[in-house]
C-alpha cells in the first residue's frame, strides 16, 4: 500500500440519491443554457440531454416530457435568481451599501443567464397555451424576492409598505424592458446606462442615505411622492 493510498483511503462512493441529484441538476442547468442560447422554440429534450452529458434514457427517466423538464427548470432558475439577489447584496462593500450600489448589482443580476432564461419563458408563454399557466405567477415571485431584499437592505426607510411594493414592481418592469434592449444591442450606444444613471438619481430622492430626507406620498397629493420627512421621523 502506498503512502498516498494510506493517507486518502478508498474513494468515497456517492449514494444513489446523490447521483440522481447531480443528474437532475445537470439537466436543469442545461435547460437554462438552451433557453438562453436557442430560445424556447430551439429547446428540445434531445439537445438538453446532449448538453447535460447524459443519455436520452436518463433524461426521460427523470423528466419524461419537455414540459416536465421546463417546469422543474423554472423552479431551479427561480431559486438561482433568489440566490443571485441574496449573494449580490450580501457581499456589497460597506461603501456601496446604498441605493446606487443596490441598483447596480440588481442590473448585473438581470443580465445574468438565469434572468435571461426566465425572460425567454415569460415571452414564449404569451402565445403558448401550455406554457402560459406555468409562467403566470413568475413575475410576482421575482418581485417578492426583490421586496424582501429591499427590506433587509434598507430596514430604516419610512416609505409606506404598499408604496414600496408598487415602486419595486415598477422598478422590476423597467429593468425587464432595459434587459430586453440589452439582449439586442448590449448597450452599444449607452442609452441603457443613461437611463440607469437617471434612475439612481431619482432613487436617491426616494430612498436617500441614512439620515437624509425621504419623500413619502401624502393623501393631499393623491399618493404622489411630494412631502419630505427626515428618515426615521413619523410620517
Amino acid at each position: 500500500m502506498t503512502v498516498s493510498s494510506r493517507r486518502h483511503g478508498p474513494p468515497v462512493r456517492r449514494t444513489q440519491e446523490e447521483r440522481r441529484s447531480t443528474t437532475r441538476r445537470r439537466l436543469l442547468d442545461a435547460t437554462m443554457e438552451c433557453l438562453v442560447d436557442l430560445g424556447w422554440s430551439g429547446t428540445s429534450t434531445t439537445e438538453v440531454a446532449r448538453r447535460a452529458g447524459v443519455s436520452r434514457g436518463a433524461q426521460q427517466h427523470h423528466y419524461p416530457t419537455k414540459m416536465e423538464l421546463v417546469t422543474a427548470a423554472l423552479e431551479h432558475m427561480l431559486q438561482a435568481q433568489r440566490l443571485a439577489y441574496e449573494t449580490a447584496f450580501a457581499i456589497l462593500p460597506a461603501a456601496r451599501r446604498n441605493v446606487e450600489g443596490a441598483l447596480d448589482l440588481l442590473w448585473e443580476v438581470f443580465r445574468g443567464r438565469p434572468a435571461k432564461a426566465l425572460m425567454e419563458l415569460a415571452v414564449a408563454g404569451r402565445t403558448d397555451d401550455e406554457l402560459r399557466p406555468l409562467c403566470r405567477d413568475m413575475n410576482e415571485r421575482i418581485v417578492q424576492v426583490i421586496t424582501e431584499t429591499f427590506s433587509r437592505l434598507f430596514p430604516a426607510n419610512t416609505l409606506p409598505p404598499d408604496f414600496v411594493t408598487t415602486l419595486l414592481r415598477a422598478l422590476y418592469a423597467l429593468y425587464i424592458g432595459l434587459s430586453v434592449q440589452n439582449a439586442l444591442d448590449d448597450d452599444a450606444d449607452g442609452h441603457q446606462a443613461e437611463v440607469l444613471t437617471q434612475l439612481k438619481a431619482i432613487a436617491l430622492l426616494i430612498v436617500p442615505e441614512t439620515g437624509g430626507p425621504v419623500l413619502t406620498p401624502t393623501p393631499e397629493d393623491g399618493g404622489d411622492a411630494g412631502r419630505s420627512t427626515p428618515e426615521g421621523a413619523p410620517s
